[in-house]
């Protein structure tokens, strides 16, 4: 058999999940995405119109990617091609082209190529459908969970239409489990069968906007539970938690999600936000990311936003990390919460980045500027006869230990990147700095 060989035929009732037996069959049937779908929208129109352009899905799982690329192919009538860019290369890719310019030699019909997973094909194998989508052998429809402007190649982008599918409110995922309980057809209407409302609500919270989740969520639990004396099933809420046991996060460590996750926790230390931090950094433990990953974000944090108006908080989040790698988990995951909420609570400054900013700008505008000679080195004769040193100020022969003395390349002379602000400590510093200058303008008037 063939990627073309016509597969043998299967009782989907017996063998096919229900989240697969229940697709819908019509525009009518399919339950959200009302942005794209709904009366007068644009993508049901191109549908209904069968002008369909190469696209790509991008939504979370459970959106109904799949399911509108299958209804896509069945409404317009067009040959239909799936296949998953896990298991597919560039070779199946030519085999696709050509079986499409065959049915189009033959049949007159046009090849819908649906990619599942398209985010995992590499620049070389994006770049293989290119030439194809614009002579129009294929229709090229695209699934993926990942941003597109990252996973997608430009070029590929530009010649499809890019379709944001939304997670399923709990009201739809409700109504998509309701179907399958009443359907005796494809669904669970031959069982008799009682589900609490709070049970359906439960698996609708907790499904994350994943109708394939809350489907198959509810097929285990109905299975796992024997009929009564009556052949009736009733599913509690106890019981379907346990079918569900520990839901899995949304979380890609390599994907949009995790960037979005810790911009979140960053973003909520700098608004000194201790609860959204809190939040944000078990949200992202659970889901399973490395807890150094966030520990070495937080020490950088300490730096960036907040800098010397708290000086130990560098500290704390150096030992936090020392802590988590001693420690290991569980355990050492508190440390990480007394680090980001000592981090949200402390004054903020971001002086020590922009002066980072304001010298790193110098430095690559102007080039390696020489070092003043007074400040120089000199170990040698020959380097003091150069004039390596001359006329150099020693601060401790001086009142407080404070010297008018430039330190800058005569090109930079008078540039100030360190601006303390009124908050935490660097107010002291400030106020430190402002007496220090004062003093080196005495100085130079003597």
């Amino acid at each position: 058999m063939d990627l073309f060989s016509p597969h043998p035929p299967v009782d989907k009732k017996i063998s096919a999940p229900l989240a697969d037996r229940m697709r819908p069959r019509t525009l009518d049937e399919f339950v959200g995405q009302e942005h794209l779908l709904g009366e007068g929208r644009i993508l049901r129109q191109a549908i209904l119109a069968k002008q369909i352009p190469s696209m790509i899905l991008w939504g979370p799982p459970g959106s109904g990617k799949t399911t509108l690329a299958h209804l896509i192919a069945q409404l317009t009538g067009e040959y239909f091609v799936s296949f998953s860019a896990v298991t597919s290369g560039v070779k199946e890719i030519k085999e696709v082209i050509a079986e499409a310019r065959r049915q189009w030699s033959y049949n007159k019909q046009k090849t819908i190529l649906f990619v599942d997973e398209i985010h995992r094909f590499n620049k070389a194998q994006q770049d293989a459908f290119l030439p194809h989508i614009e002579e129009g052998t294929i229709i090229l429809i695209g699934a993926t969970t990942e941003n597109p402007s990252f996973e997608v190649i430009s070029p590929l982008l530009s010649r499809t239409k890019v379709f944001v599918l939304n997670p399923l409110g709990e009201e739809e995922i409700v109504t998509i489990l309701k179907r399958a309980f009443q359907d005796k057809e494809k669904g669970l209407g031959g069982y008799h069968l009682e589900i609490s409302p709070e049970a359906l609500e439960y698996i609708a919270h907790f499904s994350d906007g994943d109708a394939r989740t809350a489907l198959n969520t509810i097929e285990f639990a109905v299975f796992s539970i024997p009929p009564d004396g009556k052949n009736i099933r009733t599913l509690s809420v106890s019981q379907v938690q346990e079918a569900m046991q520990k839901k899995a996060l949304l979380y890609d460590k390599s994907g949009e999600e995790h960037y979005n996750l810790i911009s979140a926790l960053h973003k909520s230390l700098r608004d000194s936000d201790p609860d959204g931090a809190l939040y944000w950094l078990v949200r992202m433990l659970d889901a399973g990311e490395d807890p150094l990953y966030i520990a070495r974000r937080m020490v950088r944090f300490a730096s960036e936003d907040i800098g010397n108006a708290d000086p130990q908080a560098l500290q704390v989040a150096v030992s936090g990390f020392q802590t988590f790698q001693f420690v290991g988990s569980p355990e050492g995951e508190l440390a990480l919460v007394q680090v980001a909420v000592y981090l949200a609570c402390a004054p903020k400054s971001n002086a020590l980045y922009t002066a980072y900013g304001k010298a790193q700008e110098d430095v690559r505008k102007e080039g390696a500027l020489p070092v003043p000679l007074h400040i120089r080195n000199a170990p040698t004769k020959l380097m003091k006869e150069l004039g390596y040193g001359k006329e150099y100020k020693y601060a401790h022969n001086f009142s407080e230990a404070i010297v008018n003395q430039d330190h800058l390349p005569e090109k930079l002379r008078g540039r100030i990147y360190y601006r303390p602000t009124d908050r935490g400590r660097e107010k002291e510093i400030k106020e430190q700095l402002d007496n220090w200058r004062k003093l080196k303008s005495n100085q130079e008037k003597k």
